[in-house]
């Protein structure tokens, strides 16, 4: 985003933040907050039907024994309006499942993306060459946002020209860290809180400030990049 041009941004104003991945349970004013829930068997009837949610079998949890149930689960929750992403959903090298089994329940999450046109919201842990790959052999079609990215400017670079969309959390208050650098050199990016006890206004506030814009310039351009995923707030 330029700092020479403004005023693009001005027909926006005033508007929310939208923290695009937390798990905090709390409603907050101001603040638009899309809270991630892993699905099981057992929160199933108390998921929440007008707070804005995403759901999805984190690779953490997810199990292949229990695919066909969960899946009969998510296909019934992820239709509910208020859910606004399918996830957090992914591939993590270091816990879990086996890659293989991950593989398979990444690949059962996206078809059902696919099927109600909603975007992913990912996790990934050293699995970026298989998640890329995932991408081009299923011709994923529907936004896949990698949240919590924290990784080099190159390997942004490949993700960004293949189509995925990046979330920044927390590191960007820390000084040097790649996410301050990526969100210096990239434009299109959204902010979240995750777990952290740190604010979604203090994010914007850090992002802001490295890409030398107001906090109300900022969340202007990030509103209009999550009405592009053709989401309704």
């Amino acid at each position: 985003m330029s700092p020479h041009h403004p005023s693009k941004y001005y027909l926006y104003l005033p508007m929310d933040f939208l923290d695009i991945h937390t798990h905090k349970v709390a409603i907050q004013p101001g603040v638009i907050s899309i809270q991630s829930l892993s699905l099981t068997s057992d929160i199933f009837l108390a998921m929440p039907k007008t707070k804005s949610i995403s759901v999805g079998l984190h690779p953490w949890f997810a199990k292949i024994d229990q695919l066909e149930l969960q899946m009969k689960y998510l296909n019934v929750v992820a239709n509910q309006t208020n859910v606004k992403l399918i996830g957090e959903c992914g591939l993590d090298r270091l816990r879990g499942e086996n890659l293989e089994n991950q593989i398979i329940i990444l690949e059962k999450q996206i078809e059902l993306a696919e099927k109600i046109n909603k975007p992913l919201i990912l996790h990934c842990v050293k699995c970026f060459s298989e998640l890329i790959a995932i991408k081009e052999r299923l011709k994923v079609k529907v936004p896949m946002i990698i949240h919590g990215f924290n990784k080099n400017e190159q390997l942004s670079k490949q993700l960004l020209d293949k189509g995925f969309l990046l979330s920044f959390g927390i590191t960007a208050l820390k000084k040097n860290s790649s996410a301050t650098k990526l969100i210096q050199s990239t434009d299109q990016f959204f902010l979240e809180t995750d777990d952290s006890d740190i604010s979604i206004e203090e994010i914007y506030r850090a992002a802001a400030i490295l890409k030398k814009c107001t906090v109300d310039e900022l969340k202007a351009r990030i509103f209009t990049d999550w009405n592009k995923l053709n989401l309704k707030n």
